[in-house]
């Protein structure tokens, strides 16, 4: 009789711990949300250097992983002008634009328009061929020669006539021509001649004629000028109100886009078929051969603000409307 109970009791306990553990299964279901969709944030990036460090990014948002924050939507655009509208607004609220145009929005949408980070060092050479292209080491050098040279009253000149000074050379003759692309031809069909080129314009001429060669890079010319202040050209913009509101989005979107910049300078072979996959550059073998040329870079907080301050006063001092009227106050930079 006692058996039969403790039996009857025994099967009656295992029956609650099922049921028990039923219930307790079907309690925590609910519990177990589906994780939310992730945000889709756009970016404008433009084609040439300043775009070139989010081919890898671009390609990595085909499969995002669960519980991402943010798919990052990348637009590209031939021009800066396509983009500053939608920056403004924030329709588009990441971009990457020269440095000085970064400047001049924070000026015009009082503040509204902040940087983040530099993304490109200079990207400018000096380029020679024939008798030039082995005489030529330095700006020194440059004294009597004729330059061919591009965009009159334009940051490139400002930096080059500004790097001119410093090494006390006068007598140089900047011949300038209407586009890079002009100078480019000019140099590729004559026998012998020196001109200031643009990556990806660099590499473009010498494969078209090998007797072409980079003699000076203005980007170690402006080192050695101010040895504490990189150049810089390209930047990472946001638009402010957005930021502040969407740190997490924009903190994931500053880690990935890091990473993408560094793939491209470690894998300049794999990022320059990215690159000319995503059409920021149309050749695979130009993209790949003129990363190591283009500075590439992630550079933010202090750092950045150092680099950027000093470019930007050389700019001030040759033409104050092309950094927006005046020296942007320290809120130009975008803080975590």
């Amino acid at each position: 009789m006692r058996g039969r109970a403790a039996h009857a009791l025994g099967a009656i306990l295992i029956c609650l711990g099922l049921a028990t553990t039923g219930c307790a299964t079907a309690d925590a279901s609910p519990d177990q949300a589906t994780p939310a969709a992730p945000a889709h944030v756009a970016v404008a990036g433009m084609n040439g250097p300043t775009g070139m460090g989010l081919a890898q990014l671009m390609d990595a948002q085909k499969e995002v992983p669960a519980g991402t924050p943010a798919v990052f939507d990348v637009s590209l655009y031939g021009s800066a002008d396509a983009i500053t509208p939608k920056l403004v607004t924030g329709s588009v609220p990441i971009a990457t634009v020269p440095v000085n145009l970064a400047a001049v929005l924070y000026a015009k949408t009082n503040g509204q328009v902040q940087l983040a980070a530099v993304n490109t060092l200079g990207v400018l050479y000096v380029v020679a061929k024939g008798a030039p292209a082995s005489s030529i080491t330095s700006l020194a050098d440059l004294d009597g020669q004729t330059v061919w040279s591009t965009g009159k009253g334009t940051t490139p000149d400002y930096v080059t006539n500004h790097l001119l000074s410093q090494a006390g050379v006068t007598g140089v003759k900047l011949d300038y021509l209407s586009e890079a692309s002009e100078v480019a031809s000019r140099l590729v069909a004559a026998s012998s001649g020196v001109a200031i080129l643009p990556e990806p314009y660099v590499t473009t001429v010498m494969a078209k004629d090998p007797s072409i060669k980079p003699v000076i890079d203005l980007t170690q010319a402006w080192a050695t000028a101010d040895p504490d202040s990189p150049l810089v050209t390209g930047a990472l913009v946001v638009n402010k109100t957005w930021a502040d509101g969407h740190r997490a989005e924009l903190a994931a979107f500053l880690s990935e886009y890091k990473s993408s910049i560094e793939y491209a300078e470690e894998n300049p072979t794999q990022a320059g078929a990215l690159i000319a996959k995503a059409g920021i550059v149309p050749s695979a073998a130009i993209a790949a051969s003129a990363i190591p040329r283009c500075h590439l870079v992630y550079m933010a907080g202090e750092s950045a603000k150092l680099a950027v301050d000093s470019y930007l006063k050389v700019l001030y001092a040759a033409n104050p409307a092309s950094v927006g009227g005046s020296l942007p106050g320290n809120d130009f930079y975008w803080s975590e």
